[in-house]
Formats: C-alpha cells, structure tokens, sequence
C-alpha cells in the first residue's frame, strides 16, 4: 500500500482566484484570497489537492493540460452543496512535485494511487476535462472499479496525425525556451477568439497559472498526448460514461468527442452550446446542468 502522509500548508497559494473576471453572467464573481492548500505526500511526491463539501457522494475533479486545480473554481461551490468534491493538481501543476510521468496511463495509475491516499470510496465519481478527461479515461480503463461514473469533457480517443503536430511542437519549444514560449498558442488553443476578446482578465489569469507549471513535465504531457490511441481500449470503459464537448472546441471537435462516446459501452453524449475547450469557465452553468442530471441518474 501507498505511504501517504498529509502536510500542513506552508506559503500562500499562488493562483487563488484565478476564475475570477467580469463579464457575462456565466462568469464567476471575485473572491478573497483563500487559504493555502494541503500536501499529501505520496511515495516520495507530494500532490497539492483540497476538499470541500460533506459527506456522500463523492466527487474528484481532474483539470486540463492548460489549467490547474483552480480552473474549476467557478462550478466548486455548487458541486460541493450535494457531494463532497476533492482537486488535485497533476505533478508538475500548482505545488504538486514534477514526478516523471511518460504516458497518459501512468498518470493514471498515480491518481489511483492518489485516490487510494485520500481513502475516497469506490463509489467516487470522476470528472475530468482535457488532459484530465484524458487521464480519467486511462483510470476507467484501467482502474475502473476504483470509482463509479466518470464525465469527461473536451477528449477523444485517438488525435488525427495532423493534430498531434502541434504537441510536439509545444513539448520542442518549452523544453528549449521554458513555458513562456508557449503561453498564447495553449491559449489559442484552450477559449474560442471571441471569449478570449471579451474577458481579458480571464486569459490573463490563466497565462499566469500556465507560466507556472514545470516545462518538463508539460512536454511529457503534450508527447503523452501525441501517442496515445484509445481508440481500441475505450470498449473496456465499464463505468456508465458521459462524454461532454464544447460545441466550439477546436482541440477536440465534437465529431471526434462524439466518436469516442460511440466507443464506450452505454455512454452518453451531449454538447455544451457557446463553449470551446474549457466549459468551467466558459459556460458554468451549462456544464453543471448537464453533470447534475448525468449523475443524478441511477448508476446502470
């Protein structure tokens, strides 16, 4: 069994408030500094995650290649009214230690071992989205009795040859010039233009999140990425699914998110109106409406 021990917080958290901007009404409010998150160390890693809510059910939330943890700050509040939800940050993100992790599965196993660490029950739930949906698929297929449903957002299963180009450019260029080199191509790629244009303060909140993430575990993501082909293994996938996509996402088009949905025994598929890649802080409410009734349902 994984060691595990849990450590008190020790500096301010870097990125609280990150979601907060001005702007529509789908967008959240600013909120006042909130306090440092714990550590778990984990076979010699510590892993940044928080909790909140009580009780049952039980939620974990895994965030995208282009976020962290806090990216989900805009939908916490009202998951955590009816279930008890757990962030962590992947290694490399936030305060969480840049273990060398070389494919999507292996980033699987270790929020296994996460979850294992945490104690959270069987019956847990688990949201992922981008990246996170990426490693939360790998978790079903390869851990999918550790956990009950699973909602992924913005994925598929295999990227066309095409689109896997841009990752290994994005790995090339962080390993060479750091992630400042890549800040506005992950940000191109993450918010449709006409979102970017009106919530700056949004787009400049997440730069600043993604400046922080260690280079090197972000190229072994983006390569992870380029390799991987669920295409064949997605048919393992027992846990009821529900395959959500932004209508707007260009990363992963919705032809390719439905074509996944298609793979997967049961699963569900819907796509969220006026979203491109990151339906936490582009359409909220949508997203939580859509997660509230998928979950709400009795597990088949």
């Amino acid at each position: 069994m994984a060691s595990r021990r849990r450590l008190p917080p020790r500096r301010h958290f870097k990125h609280a408030n990150l979601a907060a901007a001005k702007g529509g009404d789908h967008v959240s409010k600013p909120r006042a500094p909130r306090a440092v998150m714990p550590l778990l160390e984990l076979e010699q890693a510590r892993v940044e995650y928080d909790q909140h809510g009580k009780g049952a059910p039980q939620l974990l939330l895994l965030h995208s290649l282009l976020a962290e943890l806090t990216v989900f700050d805009a939908v916490l509040s009202k998951l955590a009214k009816s279930r008890r939800v757990t962030r962590i940050n992947l290694p490399g993100f936030g305060r969480s230690t840049p273990v060398q992790l070389d494919s999507v599965g292996a980033h699987a196993d270790h929020v296994a071992r996460v979850m294992g660490a945490l104690e959270l029950p069987r019956d847990t739930d688990v949201f992922g989205s981008g990246f996170g949906a990426f490693v939360a698929l790998e978790l079903a297929i390869r851990h999918g009795a550790r956990f009950r449903r699973l909602v992924v957002a913005d994925t598929l299963a295999v990227f066309p040859e095409a689109a896997r180009t841009p990752f290994r450019g994005m790995a090339q260029q962080v390993s060479e010039a750091g992630m400042q080199a890549v800040l506005d191509t992950a940000i191109g790629r993450m918010f449709p233009p006409e979102f970017a244009r009106k919530h700056p303060k949004i787009i400049a909140a997440r730069k600043a999140a993604l400046a922080t993430v260690d280079p090197q575990c972000f190229a072994r993501a983006c390569l992870a990425l380029a390799s991987l082909d669920l295409s064949s293994s997605a048919e393992k996938i027992q846990n009821p699914t529900l395959v959500l996509c932004g209508a707007l996402d260009q990363t992963t088009p919705p032809t390719l998110a439905r074509a996944l949905a298609g793979r997967i025994p049961g699963a569900y598929y819907e796509e969220i109106a006026g979203s491109g890649h990151c339906p936490m802080l582009e359409q909220p409410d949508a997203l939580l409406a859509k997660m509230g009734e998928f979950l709400a349902r009795r597990a088949h």
